[in-house]
């Protein structure tokens, strides 16, 4: 890393700015991860169905592909320090609306109250991801014969943020299913809401250039024009439907209803999970390292990956159909193997989107990406409800790896990565 992106030249560095912007995302995720966990517990042990507490999610996830489309076009126009701003506030509203929630009120009015307040959690979750990071971006280098260091160095830097949130993310679930079983419900959103309050001070510093266009991008330019982001937009949208049909509710109720977990412990399992998942994918480059391979992936890695997380939930599924052995040991083996190869296939998602896209349109094109995200979020979350209800914890697995061949049927279509970067205008 240039020594001199730390220094200080009457205001903070490109890094610096980033860092700032990192350390709040944690802190955020951290709250995400908890509240998802709580909700969840909470309305089952209020008599909530699997399909009634995937409702509590849809705006959560609906909003979020809203938030991700326009909220792109407003860090470009804004700056990233406006939506990280909106986002961290948003989040504290979304968790200060969760403390008075009642026992006693109807389920009608409880689901409608909650769907409202994880709404605004969703649409404040994205601005905050589309935020930390589209902001990576500044931190490398724009030139074309610097084009193979920046290149190297943006596929860690991607690996280490995303991979560092997912673990904070797994760390956040285990930390819900433990407030949950020591305060409850509602003084856990309180406690929450007060340590994001706290989050939200140290990115005051923050410039208000950071991340905006020179010139004002026009509402119409939220829609990328890039034909590899579009393709690997829709590959990413069947990614993430495959793991959050199983994994948002049907997961959660198989392990506490099914196999008699307590609430800590699904709360830990599904949290070391998340914390494994994200360090596989912040171990990415070095991973690629170790078999002989030192330079970023290109696009023909992502139909690789895919092919082979297909078959994991597809044999899963197999598995449970036929009863046979320990359900517990086989639901164990066979998610970590799944986290194993997802973390890697998102890992290169993720460094491959920013490959595709600029500097000066980079939030535009990361803020369509995550639509695509939060689009596959909200259907596997529905399906996740709704076919646990049908069928159970097999059926969604099932569902899994159909979505996951849909992906790596898609990705086959993908474009080399892009021809070194023309240089970047002078500020």
């Amino acid at each position: 890393m240039n020594a001199s992106l730390w220094r200080l030249p009457g205001r903070l560095s490109p890094l610096q700015q980033y860092a700032i912007v990192t350390a709040n995302y944690w802190a955020f995720t951290l709250t995400d991860g908890a509240l998802r966990m709580l909700v969840v517990f909470h309305f089952h042990q209020l008599g909530y169905s699997t399909l009634e507490i995937a409702f509590l999610f849809i705006f959560y996830e609906f909003f979020g592909v809203v938030t991700n489309l326009c909220g792109g076009w407003l860090g470009a126009r804004f700056g990233l320090r406006f939506t990280l701003w909106v986002g961290t506030s948003l989040q504290i509203v979304a968790l200060l609306m969760l403390v008075p929630v009642s026992d006693a009120w109807t389920k009608l009015f409880s689901v409608a109250y909650v769907m409202v307040a994880q709404a605004i959690s969703g649409i404040a979750k994205d601005l905050n991801k589309m935020s930390a990071k589209s902001a990576i971006r500044s931190v490398v280098p724009e030139t074309p014969e610097d084009l193979d260091r920046g290149d190297q160095q943006l596929f860690r830097w991607v690996a280490i943020l995303t991979g560092s949130k997912n673990a904070l993310k797994g760390v956040g679930f285990f930390l819900g299913g433990v407030l949950l079983t020591l305060i409850g419900f509602n003084a856990s959103v309180a406690v929450m809401a007060a340590c994001l309050g706290l989050a939200l001070l140290g990115t005051l510093v923050l410039p208000a250039d950071l991340g905006r266009m020179k010139q004002k991008p026009a509402f119409t330019a939220l829609l990328s024009k890039s034909r590899g982001v579009n393709v690997l937009s829709l590959a990413r949208f069947f990614l993430f439907g495959a793991r959050d049909v199983w994994f948002v509710v049907a997961l959660p109720v198989f392990l506490q209803a099914a196999l008699g977990w307590r609430f800590w412990e699904v709360g830990g399992f599904m949290g070391l999970w998340v914390i494994g998942y994200g360090l596989v994918q912040a171990a990415a480059p070095a991973l690629r390292r170790c078999w002989g391979r030192p330079d970023p992936p290109g696009a023909s890695a992502v139909p690789f990956w895919a092919a082979l997380l297909m078959a994991i939930p597809a044999l899963m599924a197999v598995s449970l159909w036929r009863s046979s052995g320990n359900p517990a040991l086989m639901v164990v083996v066979g998610l970590l193997a799944f986290g194993v190869v997802f973390a890697i296939n998102s890992s290169i998602h993720s460094y491959l989107v920013l490959a595709y896209s600029q500097a000066q349109s980079v939030s535009l094109n990361v803020g369509f990406y995550y639509m695509a995200n939060a689009a596959g979020r909200l259907v596997g979350t529905l399906l996740s409800g709704a076919l646990f209800l049908a069928g159970g914890l097999a059926v969604c697995l099932l569902a899994s790896s159909l979505m996951v061949a849909l992906s790596w049927l898609v990705s086959l279509r993908l474009p080399p990565v892009r021809a070194p970067l023309p240089q970047a205008p002078a500020a």
